[in-house]
């Protein structure tokens, strides 16, 4: 019912989302596989997001310095995961940044985006069975 009554829509082009559709019914493996893929990664990127971001923030990928002046490299422990993390975020929510939250999405998002291009490009590679 919604694939017939979107088509209706005036002055839409709906011929990539009719191509979408006709794929994931021709190859509904690889598509679940791509899904899974993408939300493990994306899962597993935000569990580690502190992590990840402590070690971005100790190698010095972030900048020179936290939003309080401190410089990121020589913090150590739950500062510099939380430094890390407000820098990934566009700085601390005090200085009109998204913060440690905006961080950890960021970061998760990441990891989903990086694991639906690795398992598209697997499943495009693998030839059908």
């Amino acid at each position: 019912m919604f694939i017939s009554n979107i088509g209706k829509l005036k002055g839409v082009s709906m011929g990539w989302f009719t191509d979408i559709i006709d794929y994931v019914a021709e190859n509904p493996i690889k598509c679940a596989c791509m899904a899974v893929a993408t939300v493990a990664t994306g899962g597993a990127a935000l569990a580690a997001a502190g992590p990840i971001a402590a070690a971005a923030g100790g190698a010095g990928l972030l900048g020179a310095t936290a939003t309080t002046g401190t410089a990121i490299g020589t913090l150590s422990g739950a500062a510099l995961t939380n430094a890390s993390l407000a820098a990934i975020g566009g700085g601390a929510l005090a200085a009109g940044g998204g913060g440690m939250a905006a961080g950890t999405a960021i970061v998760g998002t990441a990891g989903a985006v990086t694991g639906a291009a690795v398992s598209g490009g697997i499943a495009a590679a693998t030839k059908d069975a």
